[in-house]
């Protein structure tokens, strides 16, 4: 059985021997619109909730929109021009407009990227913020939550009358979906913020996963952070396998985020008979695969379909490596899940170690085998003696600990297949 592997930006052919009883799961998602520039000026001018964007930018002088960095495929180039066409006849000057780019914890853009992120015409003549949560100086301080989080924004966008993010929804291993109130934290957070909402505190809350929203303890934080942000307006899209706009939800952040949730759930989920011995999968290739930080998402997404002890392979090319120069370092000396939760339970929070919680926590249910090309095996600590060299070799590993007849997923695109188990 050969099944293509979405892996960096080519691909990769994946040849599965006869024994095991193979479940491909698929990205299923609603068909692709037919006219997505008329659907994005409806969801502009029509929104789920609140005002139309054009009746809320006028009076106001300047806007900042949030956008997502290069580690995401959102499609910027198609549903910026819409937006900036109606600030513009509001009367915001495209001097006026500043676009943040939300890096989080990851570097900045670089040029080529941002003319990727952006479309080459917006990039060449828009404000561009390449935030920098490093920098406490370039963050306003806007209060504390009810949790006790300190919250910092970017003061590029918080010092705009207008708030707006642009972004796309699909599973998010700590949210439970990604978009909306993501592009404002972590998007635009200080470090100071990020630690706190990266913390074991929200980490090892059970729903602080995939698919989950209700009663995540974590997303209603960041709907309080955001609130505190004066995030004014959102538009968010769903996306097919390959990547088409499915779907376009805007208007008031709340209503709109939990409109796109609600109809990728009902458009997305396939339903596994029951659950599986082991799983094949990957970090959806390019832009996902590009370091295993990113890649860690493909492991945590299949682990509400494993039997308990189950096993899983994931392939991602990591082309830039392991990840920023924190999570290098705590990758080299990981020794596994358990001594690594034990250690940082009551400790200060570090850049980054918040990933790695979620793949140890992963790791006290299920064995991870690896192929990831672009990393020294002495880079990944304990977890070099189950990564292999080639992408054979990993799947041959992963079949002689199974039983010949063993049930085992396999997802070409990772994360974006959205798998449940039946009830």
């Amino acid at each position: 059985m050969n099944v293509q592997i979405a892996f960096g930006n080519q691909g990769l052919s994946l040849e599965l021997p006869d024994g095991p009883r193979y479940h491909v799961v698929k990205v299923h998602s609603a068909p692709p619109l037919s006219n997505v520039e008329k659907a994005l000026a409806t969801a502009l001018d029509a929104p789920v909730a609140g005002l139309p964007l054009i009746e809320l930018a006028r009076g106001k002088k300047t806007a900042a929109i949030s956008v997502c960095d290069i580690t995401r495929p959102a499609p910027n180039p198609i549903t910026l021009p819409p937006v900036l066409e109606r600030l513009h006849r509001a009367g915001i000057p495209r001097e006026n407009v500043t676009i943040c780019i939300a890096t989080g914890l990851h570097r900045g853009a670089t040029e080529d990227e941002l003319r990727t992120i952006l479309g080459e015409k917006i990039a060449s003549t828009y404000d561009i913020a390449n935030h920098d949560a490093r920098d406490r100086e370039l963050h306003r301080f806007v209060g504390t939550t009810q949790q006790g989080t300190p919250v910092y924004i970017d003061e590029r966008f918080m010092g705009a009358d207008l708030h707006i993010t642009l972004g796309f929804i699909e599973q998010h291993l700590m949210l439970g979906f990604s978009g909306g109130r993501k592009l404002v934290a972590p998007g635009l957070a200080a470090q100071e913020t990020i630690k706190v909402i990266h913390s074991p505190r929200f980490m090892r809350e059970k729903r602080a996963t995939e698919g989950s929203i209700r009663d995540n303890p974590l997303h209603a934080e960041l709907l309080e952070v955001a609130r505190m942000a004066r995030h004014d307006f959102m538009l968010d899209v769903t996306l097919t396998r390959t990547r088409e706009i499915s779907g376009v939800f805007a208007g008031e952040p709340v209503a709109a985020h939990a409109a796109g949730v609600e109809f990728l759930r009902n458009s997305s989920v396939e339903y596994l008979p029951e659950p599986v011995d082991a799983v094949i999968t990957s970090a959806a290739g390019y832009p996902l695969d590009l370091t295993f930080y990113q890649t860690i998402k493909g492991i945590t997404a299949v682990q509400h379909i494993l039997k308990p002890g189950g096993t899983i392979l994931i392939l991602g090319e990591c082309a830039e490596g392991v990840g920023s120069a924190e999570f290098a370092a705590m990758m080299r000396r990981y020794r596994g899940p358990r001594a690594f939760l034990d250690a940082i339970e009551n400790t200060p929070v570090e850049v980054d170690q918040w990933q790695l919680e979620k793949l140890a926590l992963v790791g006290l249910k299920h064995d991870v085998l690896l192929y990831t090309p672009g990393i020294a095996r002495d880079d990944l600590g304990s977890l070099r003696s189950n990564a292999f060299e080639s992408a054979a070799a990993a799947v041959a590993g992963l079949l002689s600990r199974l039983p010949n007849d063993a049930r085992v997923a396999v997802i070409p695109d990772g994360p974006y297949a959205y798998a449940r188990v039946q009830e």
